[in-house]
């Protein structure tokens, strides 16, 4: 069974995530060595959550492909919420790169 295509960008937009959690983890990483704050600690926190957030979903995407096969409506709000997601963290990172 092919992969639907709402699940496939869905897909494509938590691989960019990933990318986008990787380059601002290690961003915070690299600052959190050199100022020692409980905040950047807490970034790092959240950027290694939603890393395996992101991972976990493309893991389910390709591995049990009837979770979203079902329900077209299902499929929108996963890829929407992955959008938005998106967006978010291009924001966070436009404001890190500050």
């Amino acid at each position: 069974m092919a992969m639907g295509t709402e699940i496939m960008a869905a897909s494509v937009l938590a691989g960019v995530n990933i990318l986008l959690l990787g380059g601002l983890t290690a961003v915070w990483v690299r600052n959190y060595r050199t100022f020692r704050t409980p905040l950047i600690l807490g970034l790092i926190a959240f950027g290694s959550v939603m890393l395996l957030e992101n991972a976990a979903a493309i893991y389910f995407f390709f591995s049990t492909k009837m979770l979203y096969s079902g329900d077209p409506g299902v499929q929108t709000a996963v890829v929407t919420l992955r959008a938005l997601q998106f967006v978010a963290l291009a924001f966070l990172a436009w404001v890190t790169a500050k």
